[in-house]
């Protein structure tokens, strides 16, 4: 059973260790990976000497004796495959400015004079000569291991040398994440058994559930079309055998009919493919990503973002302010979210109905559309039993005598997994991938996987409706598989783009589409993390931070800021936390397990860009700066009254504070401290932070005529009829508060009255 197993896994996307590259296509010279190579290892070096303590502390009986802990204590960044993996990543997923800004100082610092450039003295090495000792300039990696640490720390808090800080943020939060996610032939981590975590339960069951003897049938079976494995002959035979009207000949493409096509399966295009088709329609989904069923979700952190984020998770705005997290699979962010279902709130809906001339949200219909979501993704208010950071955000928020609230999840409420953000192993989780897409393909919609839009088909349309100029018929697509040699015409009576706020744009803009809202507009919720740490012993608060519900409760700040609690596995947490020197990384990844974070999320004023795809800008206004400054203090108070040995912030000075005997003059003193600044980009700056963002809003947004949005009140484009948008690109603003369930309430909205359009 176990050799099956491990040969299950080492075929399935969601399990191998060495996925995400067979071969590797950076383009980084030899002498730019060497000093690649030394930054690495100066980021997690190995440390003889802490092992050797170990070692020195078991044999005399005090103590020692883990083994997998001084295995942890030797390992380095700077062996194996980490460095051409940091390179990889790099390259193809960052913006194109900070790869080129990267690449010039690793070329500089496999010099001697560009090493002395960037690192001043910290280059300069006494060596013997002529019978005394002068100092000796060296490339970086040919310096001491203390000498590259000094070196970056330096880097992190230049005020003027931004393409320093670049340098180090990029390669700092990459190489972490590497090095906690990269898994060995039996789908582990050395590192895991050291920093107390262990891939949940479910992932080691789902490898035996998959041999392949005990096939089972996956809910969209009967609707997807998987085409990365096809070619032309399979990919036509299986779009035939579904239902479909293709058309061959010698074009280059191949032309399929139906009555509507939607772009994207998560929480807009999900609910709008199933309207529609229950209303009779032949319905056709585009989707970039992947299928995966709930017998493929794993829990391994790597693999699992890899296939199922955008970007693999290694996603940040061009100007380097902002991390950002969006499915990339069927069923899009609502297959990785946290489950959070909140309602509009009802002061949202009125300012967007009066200030934005949007009725819609008022209405009766989108009171009864979110009752409608609710009861189909199977919404539940309540939670049997909470997981570790929960109970501390709960046990702060009474300590303080302060309200948290219960958070509805669409799952059930003795569901206790901690890693729906990596697909839920359960199935307890309601995505659009088990729920809506399901209705669909039981009505006989159709699901193209692996499936890219490229643009929308856009014809002249003299006299049209509401004198909008053009016609939209359809979407050209093309199929990442390499056997599929022709692109698809997909031939529509009406067309929608719901592949969220940061691809509706591009694929508009690529389509024709001139309205000047289109890619501007956009709120991110930025995010601010406060942690604190709870030794072993706090038996009132036990458990680990990844387990349990990811939220389960919430307090708010003020009428903009709310605070919850995030999933951070191995990886993403080593990739946000501070880094103040290799042996203080290692030591806060062993506290990795009991170390609780809570954010706080702003409903954000200021607005950012989608300048093309995958190219975002983003910075948080003087205001929207003050609100997470605000939302941070109070987490910060939160952790402290919770029982925290000790707590921090993320800015890059590794701003904290131990509380044992600590008096609140003291707590107000550190909370006094606490700031909000812009990321590494910013001159002037030496303590910054990243900020992180889960939800993307408005870069389409509605508005009552062409001059305050790009799409109409029915979502309908301005300028091409029959092309409309149904995501959270079309919210007027922030909503303020998870999103999942707005973005649903309106999809079911427009996707009705889209319906009766095509019944005229």
């Amino acid at each position: 059973m176990a050799a099956a197993a491990a040969e299950a896994a080492r075929g399935h996307p969601l399990l191998r260790g060495g996925e995400r590259r067979e071969r590797y296509t950076h383009g980084l010279g030899a002498a730019q990976m060497e000093a690649l190579r030394a930054i690495c290892g100066a980021f997690i070096p190995s440390l003889p000497e802490a092992a050797a303590a170990l070692a020195e502390a078991d044999d005399e009986g005090r103590g020692g004796g883990d083994k997998d802990l001084e295995r942890f204590y030797l390992a380095s960044a700077a062996d194996a495959a980490v460095p051409d993996e940091v390179a990889e990543l790099m390259v193809n997923r960052c913006a194109w400015e900070a790869v080129a800004l990267v690449t010039v100082v690793l070329w500089l610092l496999a010099t001697r004079a560009g090493t002395l450039a960037l690192c001043g003295a910290a280059a300069c090495v006494a060596s013997s000569a002529a019978g005394g000792w002068l100092p000796s300039v060296r490339r970086f990696a040919d310096l001491p291991p203390e000498r590259r640490e000094a070196a970056l720390r330096r880097w992190s808090s230049a005020r003027w040398l931004f393409p320093l800080k670049i340098t180090f943020t990029v390669i700092k939060i990459i190489c972490h994440f590497v090095f906690y996610t990269k898994l060995d032939e039996k789908s582990r981590n050395p590192s895991w058994k050291a920093i107390g975590y262990a891939a949940p339960a479910a992932a080691a069951a789902a490898v035996e559930q998959r041999r392949p003897a005990s096939p089972s049938r996956r809910p969209l079976e009967d609707g997807v079309v998987e085409t990365r494995r096809m070619d032309d002959n399979a990919l036509l035979r299986s779009l035939v055998e579904k239902g479909l009207a293709v058309k061959t000949g010698t074009a280059a493409h191949h032309t399929v009919q139906c009555d509507a096509v939607v772009v994207g399966s998560g929480c807009g295009g999900g609910v709008a493919a199933a309207v529609l088709a229950s209303k009779g329609y032949k319905v056709v989904v585009v989707e970039k990503g992947d299928y995966f069923a709930t017998e493929d979700y794993t829990s391994l952190e790597g693999p699992s973002m890899e296939r199922l984020y955008e970007k693999g998770g290694v996603f940040g705005t061009s100007n380097v302010t902002t991390i950002l997290f969006t499915g990339a699979t069927v069923g899009g962010g609502s297959a990785v979210n946290w489950s959070a279902c909140i309602r509009t709130p009802a002061e949202i809906r009125e300012e967007w109905s009066r200030e934005h001339g949007l009725p819609v949200f008022a209405s009766t219909a989108y009171a009864q559309a979110m009752d409608a979501v609710c009861d189909r993704i199977r919404v539940t208010g309540g939670c049997e039993e909470e997981g570790f950071q929960n109970r501390v955000l709960r046990r702060g928020c009474d300590a303080l005598g302060m309200r948290a609230d219960a958070v509805p999840r669409n799952s059930s409420e003795g569901h206790f997994c901690g890693s729906c953000n990596l697909g839920c192993p359960t199935g307890d989780k309601k995505g659009t991938d088990t729920t809506w897409l399901v209705d669909a393909v039981e009505r006989g919609a159709v699901i193209l996987t692996g499936c890219k839009a490229e643009h929308f088909i856009l014809e002249r349309n003299a006299g049209g409706r509401g004198g909008r100029s053009k016609r939209c018929v359809g979407l050209m697509a093309t199929c990442t598989s390499s056997g599929i040699t022709k692109k698809l015409r997909i031939e529509a009576k009406v067309s929608i783009s719901a592949c969220g706020a940061l691809m509706t744009p591009p694929l508009l803009r690529n389509s024709g589409l001139k309205n000047r809202h289109i890619g501007r507009n956009l709120h991110l919720h930025p995010v601010s993390m406060a942690w604190g740490y709870f030794p072993d012993s706090t038996a009132e608060l036990p458990g680990k931070c990844y387990e349990g519900g990811i939220i389960t409760s919430m307090h708010r700040v003020t009428d903009r800021t709310i605070i919850e609690t995030p999933a951070l596995g191995p990886g993403a947490f080593s990739a946000v936390v501070p880094w103040e020197s290799g042996r203080d990384m290692k030591e806060r990844m062993r506290r990795y397990a009991r170390t609780a974070h809570a954010f706080a999320l702003v409903r954000d004023r200021g607005a950012g860009a989608v300048d093309g795809e995958g190219r975002v800008r983003f910075s948080p206004s003087r205001d929207d700066a003050e609100e997470l400054r605000a939302g941070l203090r109070r987490a910060l108070r939160i952790l402290v009254a919770a029982g925290a040995a000790e707590v921090g912030t993320h800015r890059s000075d590794g701003l904290r504070l131990r509380c044992k005997g600590v008096r609140d003059a003291d707590v107000e003193a550190f909370l006094d401290e606490v700031t909000i600044e812009k990321g590494p980009m910013y001159p002037g700056s030496d303590k910054w932070a990243i900020f992180c963002s889960a939800h993307q809003m408005g870069s389409c947004r509605m508005g009552a005529s062409p001059r305050d949005g790009a799409v109409d009140g029915a979502g309908e484009s301005w300028e091409a009829e029959g092309l409309y948008v149904c995501d959270g690109s079309l919210l007027p603003t922030a909503v303020g508060v998870n999103p999942m369930i707005t973005i649903q309430s309106i999809a079911y909205c427009l996707s009705n009255g889209i319906a009766d359009t095509l019944s005229y």
